[in-house]
């Protein structure tokens, strides 16, 4: 389907649906893309959501998006059953992950959100894919990256060294102190790992999961996420490793 179809079709000029489908210009208000949508028969229900969301994030104001959505009244849609079920089985596991990067809470329940949504539009896809448990893995880290802040190009773990089971166990301000020193130093380190490294020591290590629960999650053998903690625990240790006890052990 051409441009000039669309346009014919829809009723919109060639300009403002090349400028959509490019990604260029103003913020698309909500009329174009669902016109868009209905004609290319694509789900408009989560892409709504996902319209409101990047429109929250482009800093539209509430009460022009609100304006927009009015404008298109719509039917809730349900997804497809085993992207529901997919959606019920990881949503936990998903939210856990996405906790450590974003903050507040709410930023993170709309990275998930969002994710499941842009899941449910490629779909197909998916299902069509190896394994849809690995191949849905990435789209959350996209997701949740864009949205994380930033260090040097890698993300900001700093906040994660102030819920840490050793800073609850510190009794006194010093150690406490120390404690939140040593955990700073450690969650900068851990940023720089490699990207699959990062997420297994995330989820084994600030989330408690087991290395079975990191497979069903990550959509990998166990084999590979215990290489990928042995690897990056390595990595850690030499970085930061510095003193030794009395048995020439690192401490």
């Amino acid at each position: 389907m051409t441009i000039s179809d669309m346009s014919a079709q829809t009723g919109w000029a060639k300009s403002k649906i090349s400028e959509l489908l490019r990604g260029t210009g103003l913020y698309p208000r909500w009329e174009i893309t669902h016109s868009l949508l209905s004609l290319l028969g694509v789900p408009t229900w989560p892409m709504r959501r996902l319209w409101t969301s990047a429109a929250r994030e482009a800093r539209k104001k509430p009460e022009w998006i609100e304006r927009c959505v009015e404008k298109q009244v719509l039917s809730a849609e349900d997804p497809p059953l085993d992207h529901g079920a997919f959606t019920e089985l990881q949503a936990d596991a998903y939210l856990a992950y996405a906790t450590v990067f974003l903050s507040p809470r709410e930023q993170a329940v709309r990275a998930v959100r969002d994710t499941f949504d842009i899941l449910w539009l490629g779909w197909n896809d998916a299902l069509a894919s190896s394994d849809v448990v690995k191949y849905a893995w990435p789209v959350l880290r996209r997701t949740v990256m864009t949205r994380a802040r930033h260090v040097d190009g890698r993300p900001e773990l700093s906040d994660a060294a102030f819920d840490t089971i050793a800073l609850r166990a510190a009794t006194t301000s010093d150690e406490k102190f120390a404690q939140i020193e040593e955990s700073v130093a450690l969650f900068a380190t851990m940023s720089w790992l490699p990207d699959h490294q990062l997420d297994v020591m995330v989820l084994r290590h600030l989330r408690g999961m087991e290395p079975s629960e990191v497979a069903d999650v990550l959509g990998v053998p166990i084999a590979s996420v215990r290489s990928d903690e042995r690897h990056a625990k390595h990595t850690l240790e030499t970085a930061l490793c510095t003193e030794q006890d009395s048995e020439g052990n690192p401490t």
